[in-house]
């Protein structure tokens, strides 16, 4: 199923590159399926088209705490914050106690 949803971001992403929801929904797909790598290299992309776009530090924070690199997840967490995440994504960074 997680790859058929990738297919589909994947087609989305081709059919309007000016849309950032495709890459940022394909990078959680990719980090349910614990290809971090992957992940990021679509969020760092992500970056240039959506440099203050607070949920895509977020999840690149929440990457880099699922592979112990607590210092690059507390960077990233705070550019977060300092963007003005939504409540959802400011919550969850105050729950990981970052």
């Amino acid at each position: 199923r997680s790859e058929e949803a990738l297919m589909v971001m994947e087609k989305a992403i081709l059919a309007d590159k000016k849309n950032p929801l495709p890459m940022y929904q394909k990078a959680n797909i990719l980090m349910s399926l614990e290809k971090f790598d992957e992940a990021l290299e679509v969020l760092e992309e992500l970056k240039e088209y959506a440099p203050r776009e607070s949920s895509v530090y977020a999840l690149m924070g929440r990457i880099y705490k699922r592979r112990n690199m607590h210092e690059r997840a507390m960077l990233h967490y705070g550019i977060s914050l300092d963007l003005k995440p939504s409540a959802t994504d400011a919550a969850a960074i105050k729950v990981i106690g970052f």
